[in-house]
């Protein structure tokens, strides 16, 4: 049989190909739709085994907080004291020597969880470095209600928990998208010792006394207006109560976040995200010049944005200048999608900058 295939002539092979095309063909689409229904039980399924080996409890309410990241990788062979091996060894070595900080602590935005930095994940571990995503309370696969979940604080829990348990010695980079760039500015607040840099990823990079959901205004209107006629609402605590979250619809979703990510992302996101406590954003915040101010700060811009357009986010960086500012073209209000390879590398040059020396 083998011999079979190696004598075939052209034009048998030809024929071959030919009566085979739609098998193939069918075959292809059909592997095409497993992918697109198992992508999302797949990403759990890691998530929840990488969880295994970092899940911590809470003593006090016994609620666990969970996070991805790279205790543990069955994509990779090597382990982290040698992740070059199977690359440039000549050159990488000297690219991680530039970077003081090597630990990636990333945020998630509104509805989103830990699940939706998976590509950036991959592609930090794969330079060496050390990425772990934090689901926020009441997000992702902590289970916690989002109806009970009213205060910034309440939903920046497992983050604070996180910087609170670091070595006294240790710093991480902080890195937010959307609303969860009040988390960590929330962080940068509490604990800027901890704080390397912070990078804000189209995301809330308010001043002191704003209100998270301020930052939206341009495009869900002003608070009140949305408190009182958004369809968008959720009343987790009856109709006569105030609401106590906001959930937008599928079609909503596709058109504001998702202009330019990939369909299968687009599924996975369809089924994983979670309504957002309205309460934290609706808080405003208390940042200080002598503890926030002091942050490194850096802001993503993303230019194919229907969430935060690009004048908005402008206007953000404008009234609150950071450190630096670098733009992905091309990129929706979600380029760890859309525009991962973009966005990666943008991280790895905000991380070789160096420390600031004091004059």
């Amino acid at each position: 049989m083998g011999n079979k295939f190696i004598c075939m002539t052209k034009k048998e092979s030809k024929n071959v190909g030919i009566g085979s095309k739609s098998k193939r063909g069918s075959m292809s689409r059909r592997r095409s739709s497993m992918e697109e229904e198992l992508l999302h039980r797949q990403a759990l399924a890691m998530a929840i085994q990488q969880h295994q080996l970092s899940q911590r409890f809470d003593n006090n309410n016994g609620s666990m907080s969970r996070r991805i990241g790279s205790t543990s990788s069955r994509r990779r062979a090597t382990n982290l004291s040698d992740p070059f091996s199977n690359t440039n060894t000549k050159q990488l070595p000297d690219f991680l020597e530039n970077i003081e900080t090597k630990k990636f602590v990333l945020i998630h935005g509104e509805g989103f969880g830990a699940w939706c930095w998976y590509k950036t994940i991959a592609l930090l571990e794969e330079a060496g470095l050390l990425p772990i995503a934090l689901d926020l309370t009441g997000s992702g696969i902590d289970l916690t209600d989002t109806n009970n979940i009213t205060t910034i604080a309440d939903y920046s829990k497992p983050l604070i928990q996180y910087l609170q348990n670091l070595p006294e010695d240790e710093k991480v980079i902080l890195v937010g998208h959307s609303s969860g760039g009040s988390c960590i500015s929330y962080a940068l607040e509490h604990f800027p010792q901890k704080i390397s840099k912070a990078v804000f990823l189209c995301a809330t990079m308010i001043s002191d006394g704003q209100r998270p959901f301020d930052v939206f205004a341009e495009e869900l209107g002003s608070a009140e207006l949305f408190m009182q006629e958004s369809k968008f609402l959720v009343y987790g605590n009856g109709k006569d109560k105030p609401p106590t979250g906001f959930m937008f619809e599928k079609q909503q979703m596709h058109g504001l976040y998702f202009n330019q990510s990939p369909a299968k992302d687009i599924a996975l996101a369809m089924v994983s995200m979670r309504p957002t406590p309205l309460g934290p954003m609706m808080e405003a915040l208390s940042l200080s010049p002598e503890k926030y101010g002091t942050g490194r700060r850096f802001y993503i811009q993303t230019l194919d944005d229907h969430v935060l357009s690009p004048d908005v986010q402008e206007k953000l960086v404008r009234e609150n200048p950071p450190e630096g500012v670098f733009k992905i073209k091309a990129s929706d209000h979600c380029p760890f999608f859309s525009k991962p390879q973009s966005l990666h590398k943008i991280l790895l040059e905000i991380a070789q900058i160096p420390s600031q020396t004091p004059s």
